[in-house]
């Protein structure tokens, strides 16, 4: 069974993980963590009678390849949302200023335009009140709605009315623009939630066989030893060594050379 096939026949299961028992992948990268499960399922498959003799329910085990391969193709979907939003940052970065400049554009045009009329005046002040990129883009929507419903104060000034049809059109896209930059989307938010799920449902049967075989095989190094992350455990072994409290240190690479008299 394939990845795609393992994420279609998992969803639903996956999709009713309550938010409670959602876990995220901090530890290490999901691919890693993949490799890592697959490889415990095989080396576990080895002790089956002696985990399930102590009580490991066996079922969600077989169930572990199915889980990975769902877990495989949640990540492959999350990883391209991933790559939309950070095309969309770099979109939003050039494009945003220049929203904001003909918004405040068309906040100091209407505001001369509408000079003498009060409450065309006040529209444009509680418009122009706000800040953010919400508010930017919402007051670029009702000033051209504004502006379309006032021509006649605007045509007195020659007042380019193609303005107005391009604040509307970048209200709009931008607005699609700022949800994917910022993982706002709906789908967006739906792929990471969903390969949280997956991971969640991955470690829940990891977890456990860890467990079990940590336990089973406390006396036995050579079986133990397939019972614990190798990923973690060279980051543990990459940690620098604590220097010791009085001040010296000895290069990693020389053993501690005998003093020639004892010190004071």
């Amino acid at each position: 069974m394939n990845s795609l096939e393992s994420y279609q026949l998992k969803l639903e299961v996956i999709k009713a993980i309550p938010n409670d028992r959602i876990m995220t992948p901090n530890s290490m990268p999901v691919k890693v963590y993949i490799q890592e499960a697959e490889n415990l399922h095989s080396w576990a498959t080895e002790d089956k009678d002696q985990l399930i003799a102590k009580g490991l329910a066996w079922e969600p085990v077989d169930d572990l390849p199915i889980r990975c391969g769902a877990l495989k193709e949640a990540a492959g979907r999350w990883a391209a949302e991933r790559f939309t939003r950070e095309e969309a940052e770099k979109q939003w970065a050039v494009e945003s200023p220049l929203a904001y400049e003909l918004r405040n554009e068309l906040v100091q045009e209407f505001r001369f335009d509408f000079r003498n009329d009060v409450k065309l005046s006040a529209k444009v002040s509680t418009i122009a009140d706000g800040s953010g990129h919400a508010d930017m883009l919402q007051d670029l929507n009702d000033l051209a709605v504004l502006g379309r419903a006032n021509p006649e104060p605007l045509a007195k000034t020659n007042f380019d009315m193609a303005l107005l049809d391009l604040a509307a059109q970048k209200s709009y896209d931008l607005a699609a623009l700022l949800a994917d930059a910022t993982g706002e989307r709906a789908d967006y938010s739906e792929a990471k939630r969903i390969r949280d799920q997956a991971y969640t449902h991955v470690k829940e049967v990891v977890d456990e066989v860890y467990a079990f075989g940590q336990f089973v095989f406390r006396d036995n190094d050579r079986r133990l030893k397939g019972y614990h992350s190798n990923f973690l455990r060279h980051v543990r072994n990459r940690k620098p060594q604590p220097t010791p409290t009085d001040g010296t240190s000895t290069p990693p690479s020389q053993p501690p050379q005998p003093s020639a008299s004892p010190t004071a």
